[in-house]
């Protein structure tokens, strides 16, 4: 005889196309130009190539004058205000899926949820409702109608002794 443990995590499916190539709007970008200074010719100090970028619904800004052309530098500032967005985005998923999992219970001796026995004899037990079945095969097929019956059941006398 073997014991194992396991956990399960269940993830909602995303749509196709949920983190798709971001774009952002003129009208929601604030751009101003400024005089890169620093070493690096005859431009520096006369030419504004320099580029203040600032995204205004989150107020993110970025500043860029490592390239010596204005419409480089609002190229790499707008790149870098992109990825920002990406990272406050990905925190966000991140988040939402967290509160979508809830808490992680270690897969260990009292916290499971339903014993799987195979051998000598065969039974399935749900640990929270009592409710057990005999028919192993067809639980690990997928059916797990009357574990999920019981359980609604259970919350709703849980409820009522509330």
């Amino acid at each position: 005889a073997q014991t194992s443990f396991a956990r399960v995590e269940v993830m909602p499916v995303l749509e196709e196309g949920v983190l798709e190539e971001l774009s952002i709007p003129e009208s929601e970008l604030e751009v101003t130009t400024m005089r890169s200074g620093g070493a690096g010719g005859q431009n520096v100090n006369k030419v504004e190539t320099g580029v203040r970028m600032k995204h205004i619904p989150t107020g993110i800004a970025v500043r860029c004058t490592q390239e010596r052309t204005q419409l480089m530098n609002k190229k790499i500032a707008l790149e870098m205000i992109k990825a920002k967005l990406l990272v406050i985005k990905e925190e966000q998923r991140a988040a939402e899926l967290k509160e979508i999992k809830g808490e992680l219970v270690d897969a260990a001796w009292g916290t499971q949820v339903r014993n799987y026995v195979f051998q000598p004899y065969k039974m399935v037990k749900d640990t929270r409702t009592a409710y057990e079945t005999a028919r192993v095969s067809d639980v690990m097929d997928g059916d797990l109608m009357g574990f999920v019956e019981s359980y609604l059941r259970h919350n709703v006398m849980m409820q009522k002794e509330v």
